[in-house]
Parts: structure tokens; C-alpha cells; sequence
């Protein structure tokens, strides 16, 4: 099985750069307190890396 990692939104997207909020929609997430298991690449972990102020990592699976 993958590596996967749960991450959630805990900040708004309100009043962000617009390249901030696009990462929050590639990662499938658009409002508060919303969690997804997302599969664990370096793609994924760079773009939670560009918005540490908005997603959290909640747990690492696999």
C-alpha cells in the first residue's frame, strides 16, 4: 500500500495571494476544517510546504 499523509485546513484562503489559494484547490481543499488523505510525494509535501499557515499534516499512514 502507498504512503499516504491526512492534512487539514486551518486557515482561509480570504486575503491570500492567488497562488496561495490555487495550491489549497490542487491539494482538493477550499474551506475550513475540510481533511483529505492524499497520497505521500514529493510534489504533494512541497506544495503543504508553501502554505504551512493555511493546511497542517494530521497523521502519516503507510
Amino acid at each position: 500500500m502507498a504512503r499516504t499523509i491526512v492534512v487539514k485546513q486551518i486557515g482561509s484562503p480570504i486575503r491570500r495571494p492567488a497562488v496561495q489559494r490555487e495550491t489549497l484547490k490542487g491539494l482538493g481543499l477550499n474551506k475550513m476544517h475540510r481533511v483529505r488523505e492524499l497520497e505521500d510525494t514529493p510534489a504533494v509535501r512541497g506544495m503543504v510546504a508553501r502554505i504551512p499557515h493555511l493546511v497542517t499534516i494530521v497523521e502519516e499512514r503507510g
